[in-house]
């Protein structure tokens, strides 16, 4: 097996686990498989990873274990706590050495937060399980439902590793670079906003909604179209580019898209929920 790069498919995930379980030909690196999902507006996906996951894989919460807690400002998915999420990953196993896959149920959204969270920390060998557990499943790949105990792992989490934005990096962005809002094209335009007090968008941002960068089965489009749809917006190698959407978790997708695509984007973490934290911030509507 090699080494994966920022996605990998269920074939590539299959081959791994048979590879880490043979010890005639084991896997070069140690395999940590973290499931991540997340239903939007309940207390936990737990229930979903009890009744079925991919084999070995350790259940982690995005809200409580892979973000900060919501305050007055910093959106609604902060940066995490640097010991506290040192703490997650190594009661999930993950290790120094370890190669890490990451999956949600398959719109990529937690998925792609977990791998945005870990490089930031410092764990370059992560990848999505692009699809999700519906690929998954639908490749045919083995289910169990016992909760796996893993030996602690000894990662140790240096934050700051992948470029991020706060609102005043965010707001002078347009200037040199791009700035992508990746929401519904509604939101961004202000006509409808389901989640947030405010509505509209930050003034020279460009919309591209997290719809466009992914097929009918969900998975991301191949870096050449990636590289085309962003590209459209603006997007050019050797200049800036920055991602937001409402409260950074949709946004960490067009982060991985952008990275496939070949660029390295920055992130805004705090994204529209904490830039409106700030009545003086000016909004901007329409297109």
């Amino acid at each position: 097996m090699t080494t994966p790069g920022t996605v990998v498919d269920p074939a590539w995930l299959r081959a791994a686990l048979d590879q880490a379980e043979s010890p005639a030909d084991s896997y070069q690196y140690p395999l940590t498989i973290l499931d991540v999902r997340w239903r939007l507006g309940a207390p936990s996906a737990r229930p979903d990873h009890l009744s079925g996951h991919v084999p070995g894989a350790v259940f982690v919460e995005l809200s409580d274990d892979l973000t900060g807690r919501h305050g007055p400002t910093g959106g609604r998915h902060p940066l995490p706590d640097p010991d506290r999420l040192q703490e997650v990953l190594r009661a999930a196993g993950v290790r120094a050495d370890s190669t890490v896959v990451v999956y949600d149920d398959g719109d990529g959204l937690p998925a792609a937060r977990a791998w945005w969270t870990l490089r930031w920390a410092g764990h370059d060998r992560v990848a999505v399980l692009d699809g999700g557990y519906r690929a998954w499943l639908a490749a045919g790949g083995p289910v169990e439902t016992a909760v796996p105990e893993p030996a602690p792992g000894d990662v140790t989490v240096r934050p700051g590793q992948l470029p991020t934005l706060d609102a005043a990096a965010a707001a002078a962005l347009p200037a040199t670079g791009v700035l992508l809002d990746v929401r519904a094209a509604e939101r961004y335009r202000g006509e409808r906003e389901p989640i947030d007090p405010v509505a509209g968008h930050i003034p020279g941002a460009v919309n591209v909604p997290k719809t466009g960068t992914v097929g009918p089965d969900g998975r991301l489009l191949d870096p050449a179209r990636l590289r085309e749809l962003f590209a459209a917006a603006g997007v050019r190698d050797g200049a800036p580019v920055g991602a937001y959407c409402g409260s950074g978790v949709t946004a960490a997708h067009t982060a991985l898209a952008l990275t496939v695509a070949g660029f390295r984007p920055a992130l805004y973490v705090g994204s529209w929920s904490d830039w409106i934290s700030d009545p003086s911030r000016p909004v901007a509507t329409g297109e």
